[in-house]
């Protein structure tokens, strides 16, 4: 089969044969299934994607998926997801992890894998708890939060996981909410179109451990007033009738009221703007499911990959030097002398 004879497949055919084992009513359930519908919608080979995950439960995904999956390690996911796209870079490699698995243990791996702009697709499950664990304070937990880990409440500010993938100067960073699956779909449409490392963060409800974390941004009464959908090349307005508005001034963001500054006052949002200064303002609109909260594609921009540059340094030393000799290698003389 060659590359363009491609499969039509269908959500059942991205579905692997593991009976999925999340918690009732888990948001997990409705992420997958976006994944599922998008895999099949994009018109992908299943023999050449890949998920990568780590330890959580969110990292249970790559049993669930009829894909090619690995089950690292405690927040190494990127690391092994980037040795993969290295090695193979026709693959579509995915990683699937949680906030306490990438933003814990797996800090250093999650923004190196984002400034170096590998090749690799990031979905972050944001429940602001440790899950699988049974109910710990995670990294994205708010401060003040009253956990098994906590019971006086957890100290240190949280993370903001898209202020840091766009601190990392990651080339795609976008938000996404577990039961918004037209969203969710776009998102990843938007993301597997990027070459280069994508950042998603999926605010994902443990009903469990963190019950309702998100319901500013999914109740019926009041998602209205506190979902901010970007869009590329809109003014960003939101509320009932768009009467609120975000204006950027000396590189911070703030909340106006659209009829007191008037329409072109305000934020004109630009996905591609090289400077991701714009971005990380909108960002900083709130420090997590509270109040008004952006969700969509902050930044989609064109940058070389790692992959594209370690090919071009490959190809520029065999055109000066010719094909590598191993046993030149290990035969070269380079001496210390320590005193």
């Amino acid at each position: 089969m060659t590359d363009t004879d491609v499969p039509v497949t269908t959500k059942a055919d991205w579905s692997s044969d593991q009976e999925v084992r999340w918690c009732p009513g888990c948001g997990d359930y409705t992420i997958l299934a976006s994944v599922q519908t998008f895999l099949a919608e994009a018109g992908l080979d299943p023999e050449k994607v890949v998920f990568v995950s780590g330890i959580g439960c969110s990292s249970r995904f790559p049993y669930y998926v009829s894909t090619y999956g690995f089950h690292g390690i405690h927040g190494r996911a990127p690391a092994v997801a980037t040795g993969i796209a290295l090695a193979n870079p026709g693959l579509s490699v995915w990683v699937v992890t949680g906030d306490g698995d990438a933003l814990s243990i797996g800090g250093n791996h999650i923004i190196h894998a984002m400034r170096r702009n590998v090749n690799i697709k990031v979905l972050l499950f944001n429940n602001q708890i440790y899950g699988l664990t049974k109910g710990q304070f995670s990294p994205t937990s708010e401060y003040g939060k009253r956990t098994k880990s906590s019971p006086a409440g957890a100290l240190g500010r949280p993370f903001n996981p898209v202020s840091l993938a766009l601190g990392a100067e990651a080339t795609f960073v976008a938000r996404t909410i577990d039961m918004d699956r037209p969203l969710t779909v776009e998102v990843l449409r938007r993301a597997h179109q990027h070459r280069g490392a994508a950042f998603i963060e999926i605010y994902q409800n443990c009903n469990v451990f963190n019950d309702k974390a998100f319901a500013e941004l999914t109740g019926k009464d009041e998602r209205l007033a506190n979902r901010i959908v970007l869009q590329h090349g809109k003014p960003v307005v939101f509320g009932a009738d768009g009467a609120k508005g975000v204006v950027l001034r000396g590189g911070s963001a703030r909340i106006v009221d659209v009829a007191e500054v008037g329409l072109d006052a305000l934020h004109v949002h630009d996905e591609h703007f090289p400077d991701p200064g714009p971005a990380f303002a909108l960002s900083r609109l709130s420090h997590g499911p509270h109040g008004p909260t952006p969700v969509g594609v902050f930044r989609d921009v064109p940058s070389p990959t790692y992959e594209d540059d370690l090919q071009r340094q490959i190809s520029d030393a065999q055109s000066q030097r010719g094909p590598a000799d191993l046993a030149e290698l290990i035969r070269q003389t380079g001496a210390w002398k320590v005193e």
